[in-house]
């Protein structure tokens, strides 16, 4: 393994919204799956304040965090009152996930797990590799590239995606035209376009 490959990664968990109270308590926009994991009391994480925004902490410690319906309230060491927690507004956190660590579920993945891997159909016929992950408010979204250059959206789901084995270096998408091959009509106008463009040149 490279020391690339062994090195740790940083993700962003998480940004500061608005104060909630006078005690420095501040609501939290969560990036995260594992949020309970990430804003465990005591953790560390790097804090990246907005553009332009005045001197504020590059990293904030967890003193407490709590859910108030489906918001969740963090306390940060660093915070001590409302006029700190509204300063904080817009620091996005990050965290930093050792090479080697995974999500508590087992059917969760970290980007950097994903990024890079085979994609193949049911049949096992190449489709493509796995350049990134739209992480998007209603489902994440792989983004495939096949070999013919273009960039296709799978939606993250197991109806689409039966099969993830970091073992094999592989992912299984069930692909139907319009996914990641696309439409005969699609692929046969690029065909065309290619026989011209090389009768075009001299």
């Amino acid at each position: 393994m490279s020391d690339e490959e062994r090195a740790d990664i940083e993700v962003v968990v998480g940004r500061i919204g608005k104060p909630h109270g006078i005690r420095g308590e501040v609501t939290l926009d969560v990036r995260t799956d594992e949020p309970e994991r990430r804003f465990a009391p005591g953790t560390t994480l790097r804090a990246e304040a907005p553009a332009g925004a005045d001197r504020r902490p590059t990293s904030l410690t967890v003193a407490r965090a709590r859910w108030h319906q489906s918001t969740l309230l963090v306390t940060f060491e660093e915070l001590a009152d409302r006029n700190a927690a509204e300063a904080a507004r817009g620091t996005v956190l990050h965290a930093t996930i050792g090479h080697d660590e995974t999500p508590e579920d087992p059917e969760e993945f970290y980007d950097h797990q994903l990024v890079g891997l085979d994609v193949v159909d049911t049949d096992g016929s190449h489709l493509g590799t796995v350049k990134a992950l739209v992480h998007g408010s209603a489902q994440d979204l792989l983004t495939v590239r096949t070999p013919d250059g273009r960039d296709a959206l799978v939606p993250f789901v197991s109806a689409l995606v039966p099969e993830v084995d970091l073992t094999a270096g592989r992912i299984v998408v069930a692909d139907r035209p319009g996914l990641v091959s696309p439409f005969p009509d699609d692929a046969g106008d690029a065909d065309d376009a290619d026989d011209a463009a090389g009768e075009a040149r001299p």
